[in-house]
């Protein structure tokens, strides 16, 4: 199982500020990737049958796809005087199923920062984990993909984003942990009602 990345001395700083960062909560999008296919027999590898062992979930690599970071009007924005920029930020969930019954979860996050009509910056994150899932039924394999394994991966990608925007010369975006639970429940409602309508 992932732990909980140790806390430096930048990110203890970096949290001491974080309340002073503002975020747009109505501009916050949190959505599974529209990409990944409707979940079904087809979209899980082979659940094991329960009389093997255990049920285990094993991390076996995370690791950055892609990052970048845009500071488009530095050094002016970084003034000081200023309003602190409206932030908007896009997350989304993305999953990938191996030959070899490995399943890689992706946390794709942008961060984009606007005083007035002006982008302060623009922060992307794409930080992925590869799992190994055994002994666990189908009707489990979906949450275990869609809920334990984002819930991992979060604390690390935050970590990274932080560092970033704080890099970058602004204050750190310090995100709260979504509820991948209701993003779930809200995906699946939603791709049921497609289904019905077709």
């Amino acid at each position: 199982m992932a732990k909980t990345p140790k806390k430096d001395a930048k990110t203890k700083a970096a949290e001491k500020t974080a309340d002073d960062a503002t975020i747009d909560e109505s501009n916050l999008n949190i959505s599974v990737d529209g990409d990944a296919p409707a979940p079904g027999a087809s979209d899980a590898p082979e659940p094991a049958p329960q009389a093997a062992g255990e049920p285990m979930l094993t991390v076996l690599a995370q690791y950055t796809r892609d990052m970048s970071f845009e500071n488009p009007n530095a050094p002016d924005s970084l003034k000081s005087g200023q309003a602190q920029p409206e932030v908007s930020i896009d997350l989304r969930i993305g999953r990938q199923i191996s030959d070899d019954n490995t399943i890689e979860i992706s946390i794709l996050v942008k961060a984009h920062a606007m005083r007035g009509d002006q982008t302060v910056f623009l922060a992307e994150l794409d930080y992925a984990g590869l799992f190994a899932i055994k002994n666990v039924g189908l009707e489990q394999m979906q949450p275990l993909m869609m809920i334990e394994c984002p819930r991992l991966l979060f604390p690390y990608a935050r970590k990274i984003l932080a560092d970033m925007t704080q890099d970058g010369g602004h204050l750190p975006i310090m995100l709260d942990m979504p509820d991948f639970a209701s993003m779930y429940r809200e995906e699946m409602m939603r791709r049921g009602q497609e289904q019905s309508l077709n």
